[in-house]
């Protein structure tokens, strides 16, 4: 996936007035998405936002490594599953409480995308969106196979049990949702600043141009590795939403199609605009919904529809919307 972009200016270091800004936008989304169930109770709008919350943060994960490094992954997805299944287990297999379940899935994500991305980072453009794309699917066919851990195509059916923590029962929707939509927003944050640092225009530095960034004397290889563990981690914490919403984990969870929906809701929101992938998860999701109603078709309807955001507006609705508005050019990083 080729994706043109113009050099940028190189950003400094956050003050912390931004932080705190940021950290107040953040607590003022939450106070409202707390309170729009007693304005507007729906429990279809709280699941779409539980559902929306475990796409976002993958969706943004995966722009860590598309938008701002250049590296174009087509088996992010990986580490999605493997935070829903990794979490699942644990749940279910051992008697850890959530907390623990919780650290030790990030924990153990984090050592796969060590692993995998040592393989994968020295590898270049398509080469390297293959070799992800393949890790992936190698994951789905030992989720396929070991039955009688994973339980196949059958995925595990088994709950998560021990779901009430510090007095916050997660098997109620309610909590669910408020806890999704804090771990959405303190995961944005978090992506915010890393992008926003000094190391963030090391991504930038690499994503334009590789060779110079190296003769500066950033030190690629581990620089790249360093974004590609993060950016799992991120999306594993997604998976871990979704394993909570949908009481297990499902093949279909960590089968190579979980990737290119990350890929849609980069494409529909703005790959130029950090909150692009969450704008972009929102609409693939609302278009799931509508879509999935009116037709069977609906691979047929999607595919129609972004590509008319292809043609008509020639970049993610974000993008297109802050170039309207005067912002930066498309291709940049906001």
């Amino acid at each position: 996936m080729t994706i043109e972009r113009r050099p940028e200016p190189l950003m400094s270091v956050p003050t912390r007035s931004h932080t705190l800004r940021d950290i107040m936008i953040g607590c003022l989304v939450i106070a409202a998405l707390a309170a729009i169930p007693f304005l507007l109770p729906s429990k279809a709008f709280q699941d779409f936002v539980i559902r929306c919350s475990s796409m976002a943060l993958f969706a943004t994960s995966l722009n860590l490594l598309v938008g701002y490094t250049g590296l174009s992954s087509f088996g992010h997805g990986l580490f999605y599953g493997l935070g829903t299944y990794s979490f699942a287990l644990l749940m279910q297999k051992t008697g850890l409480p959530l907390p623990a379940a919780f650290v030790l899935t990030l924990l153990l994500t984090a050592a796969t995308a060590v692993v995998v991305g040592a393989i994968c980072i020295r590898l270049r453009l398509i080469y390297f969106a293959f070799v992800t794309l393949a890790m992936q699917m190698l994951a789905h066919s030992i989720v396929i196979s070991w039955v009688g851990l994973t339980g196949g195509d059958q995925g595990l059916q088994g709950g998560i049990p021990r779901r009430v923590v510090a007095g916050i029962d997660l098997g109620n929707q309610y909590h669910l949702y408020i806890f999704s939509a804090v771990l959405l927003v303190i995961g944005l944050l978090l992506m915010r600043h890393i992008v926003s640092t000094s190391f963030g225009t090391s991504l930038r530095m690499i994503r334009d141009n590789e060779v110079r960034a190296a003769f500066l004397g950033i030190v690629v290889w581990r620089v790249k590795l360093t974004v590609f563990v993060l950016a799992a981690v991120f999306a594993a914490v997604g998976g871990i939403v979704m394993s909570l919403f949908v009481s297990g984990a499902y093949p279909e969870l960590i089968n190579w199609p979980i990737s290119g929906d990350a890929i849609f809701a980069i494409v529909l929101g703005g790959v130029g605009s950090f909150l692009g992938p969450t704008v972009g998860a929102s609409i693939l999701l609302l278009l799931n919904d509508v879509v999935t109603r009116q037709t069977e078709y609906y691979g047929l309807a999607l595919g129609i529809i972004i590509l008319l955001f292809a043609l008509g507006l020639r970049r993610g609705l974000l993008d297109f919307i802050t170039q309207r508005l005067g912002g930066r050019p498309a291709g940049g990083i906001s």
